[in-house]
């Protein structure tokens, strides 16, 4: 078994690494287990614990589907938290709507599923994670951080390619090692 997911790989740039600077900063004094720059991307799909031996087929059906699809770029704009300010768990910065990108994923996970791979049922909500909130103590900051960030355009992020990672958990944080790379 490998967990494993499709990604489309961030590689940040001076203003998303600032942000970052600055949210960190923000946050010193808080309990919070923030993500290697280097592990930065946006799921396209999470299918989890697979057998070994669909992993071939998902590699075929990844470059089946992303051929031809075509590069595109999309925006990385604004911040926020998952569940929500008054219970804040995951610190994001989000996409600027891209039916690109919108469309990359509906041609993927239409794939996993004809090649009967499960995956979770929820709707594409594309974001880099940024930082998991393990304790907070004073939530006022997150937000005027996170407010600081609220329209912002961060990063345009070029796309020319679909990673299939595993994701590898360790002690010190995941690792997320890539298993095939298709070309758009």
């Amino acid at each position: 078994m490998k967990r494993i997911f499709i990604a489309v790989k961030v590689e940040p740039g001076e203003p998303l690494l600032q942000m970052i600077s600055s949210l960190k900063t923000g946050l010193r004094n808080e309990n919070v287990k923030w993500t290697n720059p280097g592990n930065i991307h946006i799921t396209l799909s999470f299918p989890g614990d697979t057998g070994e031996e669909k992993i071939k087929p998902v590699i075929a059906m990844l470059n089946e589907r992303c051929e031809g699809f075509g590069k595109f770029e999309f925006i990385i704009k604004g911040a926020g938290v998952f569940k929500n300010l008054s219970d804040p768990r995951v610190i994001w910065t989000g996409i600027e709507p891209s039916r690109e990108l919108e469309h990359l994923n509906e041609v993927i996970v239409t794939g996993l599923k004809n090649i009967n791979i499960g995956i979770e049922n929820r709707p594409f909500r594309p974001h880099l994670t940024l930082g998991r909130i393990k304790n907070l103590k004073d939530k006022n900051v997150l937000k005027l951080l996170l407010d600081e960030f609220q329209n912002s355009e961060i990063q345009k992020v070029p796309v020319d390619e679909v990673i299939l990672y595993e994701s590898i958990l360790l002690q010190t944080g995941p690792v997320y090692q890539p298993l095939s790379i298709s070309k758009l």
